[in-house]
């Protein structure tokens, strides 16, 4: 069994699961933040129950983990990739090896963990961590609204959503690929779906930072 997971199918395989584990949570996540165009007191309530319900609690590590071993066994196929050739993504077909998305996954991935940091820093380790360590931690409504009254911060977001759009609609159908779904039938199906997926969960992130700067909240 180890020697499945130490091999070239292994890997993807690990990193595959990985990213669909993350790409659940992504759709999860910006399903709690969408409350927040409703009202203070709906996202409010929603990040209340975020840092009080148990299961929540529970699940903040395996992302964490989930997150640390797709960055690892990306960066591994990655180095392997370039060392064994130029391609970075098998694909089974030249149109879809061609794309942008295809040959910058890395970069992209890259440019969403730079901008994750920077975004923990500012929503995480001032709510949930501070309520973790005991202290009472910043209005989550208020934070929103002082971050995305800034301009720049507001582009860094935008940015930073655009990246991940472009790393999950070729990441997420090619994850079934590594998976093994890689028939003629199948593929563009699942290539649709990403694309579907991609559109409405950046769509659905870049509203949040647009409603806040315009003012729509007041």
């Amino acid at each position: 069994m180890s020697n499945i997971f130490c091999s070239s199918i292994g890997k993807k395989l690990i990193m595959s699961l990985s990213g669909l584990f993350l790409v659940v949570f992504l759709l999860l996540h910006v399903s709690v933040n969408l409350t927040a165009l409703f009202s203070r007191g709906a996202y409010e309530a929603a990040c209340h129950f975020m840092d009080t319900n148990i299961l929540i609690q529970v699940m903040v590590p395996v992302l964490a983990l989930g997150f640390a071993v797709h960055i690892l066994f990306s960066v591994i196929i990655t180095v392997n990739n370039r060392k064994a050739r130029p391609v970075k993504y098998s694909v089974s077909n030249k149109t879809e090896a061609s794309s942008w998305a295809s040959k910058n996954m890395f970069v992209l991935g890259v440019i969403v963990l730079g901008f994750l940091g920077l975004h923990l820093s500012h929503f995480w380790a001032k709510m949930q961590l501070q309520h973790f360590i005991g202290n009472h931690g910043e209005n989550p409504y208020d934070l929103l609204v002082t971050l995305f009254n800034q301009w720049y911060y507001c582009i860094l977001y935008i940015a930073w959503i655009v990246a991940l759009y472009f790393h999950i609609s070729h990441g997420f159908w090619s994850a079934f690929q590594s998976l093994g779904v890689n028939n003629s039938k199948w593929i563009p199906r699942f290539q649709l779906i990403a694309k579907i997926y991609a559109i409405i969960v950046a769509l659905a992130f870049i509203s949040i930072p647009v409603y806040f700067f315009l003012g729509l909240h007041q």
